[in-house]
């Protein structure tokens, strides 16, 4: 099931914390981006870091609406580490990079309003 990404729409169905500590999200540090001209819907190729523990990790993000290619090394970002990695075409997305869609339905990148350890875990 699809989540509904409108802004009034009805909050989720309750989950214990148990639940929410199982969602791994952690902050990395893009540090290489490229276009996926491949992709079915407009997404850019990230490699993001996430520290020594998690190490470097692979994302394809619908983000070309908000942001240039060559903006994006070095700016930290929020994403789901544990999911399973997910084939996108013929691109292997390793982590869910997180955002929120704007007015527009663009998705605007999820990160700290101030620089954090790469692969501090959210809580």
């Amino acid at each position: 099931m699809h989540v509904n990404h409108q802004n009034d729409a009805p909050a989720a169905d309750p989950i214990t914390f148990d639940d929410f500590l199982k969602v791994d999200i952690r902050i990395g540090t893009i540090v290489a981006a490229e276009p996926f001209p491949e992709a079915r819907k407009p997404a850019f190729k990230l490699k993001i870091d996430f520290g020594p523990a998690i190490g470097v990790r692979k994302s394809s993000a619908q983000i070309v609406d908000r942001y240039a290619l060559d903006d994006l090394p070095g700016r930290q970002v929020a994403a789901v580490v544990n999911f399973p990695p997910r084939q996108i075409g013929k691109y292997m997305s390793e982590v869910l990079t997180l955002g929120f869609a704007d007015e527009a339905g663009a998705v605007i990148l999820f990160a700290p309003d101030r620089a954090v350890p790469n692969g501090s875990r959210l809580f």
